[in-house]
């Protein structure tokens, strides 16, 4: 069955209380968009109609979501008439100009760009750790966080809450799917390039054989690592990083933490993972870490070194939960820990959290 918008809001009067919440996902034609429309179909079934929307030139494509085939419609005002929650995952210049049109329309807007992370009058949510900011949206806008943040922030949140954090330092090692298709596509296309040569043996000689061919890369991927993701702000330090420690201030309600973040990327297609040092206002222990997180709602614990056991991007992606290995206590602060962690940055990353945050939305309006 094809289901369209015929730009009335026939069926949608009533008390929102008494139907199923309308839902439009603007974005649904790109990468994330494709994973959240596949997350829609697998969790509960909430929603009313689903209205895909994207820009003019995917309008008329028809993509399946909840079993059904639904078209795309070009973005506008219209498109929003009649519905409740607006799920975002576009460019931050075309959500920062159509999120407050759609909520003028009266949905509320789940975006996942970083044009209103930072804005004080837009709640950044993480379900798992602060479910209850996204009843408080001034503009009508809740803010989903930065794939990096939330690869780590669902696992330090149940740890701050016993424990009390105040320190972070963290390192990541970035899935070149952050940087969108075209970080896929380089990194493919370098992988071959490199397969079955001797290269990654001398000084320079991956980079003289990519030549131009780094994408949206500042050096080669394949075969190497780069220290860098983001663009350039003040002082030497990447956007990602300066994200990582505003995004998890906000977070957690703790604007005075301290945060040190380098990202780094690594030729892996999808799913980050983080080195962290945490420093919290109480000791800690493993076995009362490995507790915490193990009853943590959105954390798996993987953590056996003796038997191999800990979590790496290869067995992660495509799943839901923040994975957390390699869990010790600081060798020389008995408040510290250490600890490994990979969360797929397409899934909990960005689609999932999305999903979630507009389901709590859901679920105040028909409650």
């Amino acid at each position: 069955m094809t289901t369209s918008f015929s730009g009335t809001a026939t069926g949608r009067v009533g008390d929102r209380a008494a139907r199923k919440p309308h839902l439009a996902v603007v974005g649904a034609t790109g990468a994330v968009g494709s994973v959240l429309l596949g997350i829609l179909s697998e969790r509960a079934d909430i929603w009313g109609e689903i209205r895909l929307v994207a820009s003019a030139r995917s309008a008329g494509r028809k993509l399946t979501v909840r079993g059904e085939e639904v078209e795309v419609l070009a973005l506008s005002e219209e498109v929003f008439d009649g519905i409740d929650v607006a799920m975002f995952d576009v460019p931050d210049e075309v959500s920062a100009q159509w999120a407050p049109i759609a909520a003028a329309k009266g949905a509320v807007v789940v975006d996942n760009s970083a044009a209103f992370r930072l804005d004080p009058d837009v709640p950044l949510v993480v379900p798992e750790v602060n479910a209850h900011a996204a009843r408080v949206r001034p503009r009508g806008i809740v803010a989903n966080p930065n794939c990096t943040t939330l690869s780590m922030i669902v696992a330090l949140g149940a740890l701050h809450a016993e424990y009390g954090l105040s320190e972070l330092i963290v390192s990541s090692y970035q899935a070149v799917s952050g940087a969108g298709k075209d970080g896929v596509d380089t990194l493919r296309s370098q992988l071959a390039a490199v397969s079955g040569t001797e290269l990654g043996t001398t000084p320079g000689d991956v980079r003289r054989a990519m030549g131009d061919t780094l994408g949206p890369f500042p050096a080669p991927v394949a075969l190497n690592v780069v220290p860098w993701a983001g663009s350039l702000r003040e002082d030497g330090w990447s956007s990602e990083e300066l994200k990582v420690r505003d995004e998890s201030r906000k977070i957690l309600g703790l604007p005075g933490l301290r945060v040190t973040a380098t990202c780094v990327r690594v030729p892996v297609i999808t799913t980050h993972s983080l080195t962290v040092h945490a420093r919290f206002e109480n000791e800690v222990t493993v076995a009362g870490a490995h507790e915490i997180l193990a009853s943590a709602p959105g954390v798996v614990v993987c953590d056996d070194p003796e038997a191999g056991e800990f979590p790496t991007p290869a067995d992660v992606v495509g799943t839901d939960p923040t994975w957390v290995g390699r869990v010790r206590r600081s060798l020389d602060d008995p408040r510290a820990l250490e600890l490994f962690v990979c969360g797929d940055n397409l899934r909990k990353g960005a689609a999932l959290n999305t999903a979630q945050i507009a389901e709590v939305v859901a679920g105040e309006m028909t409650a």
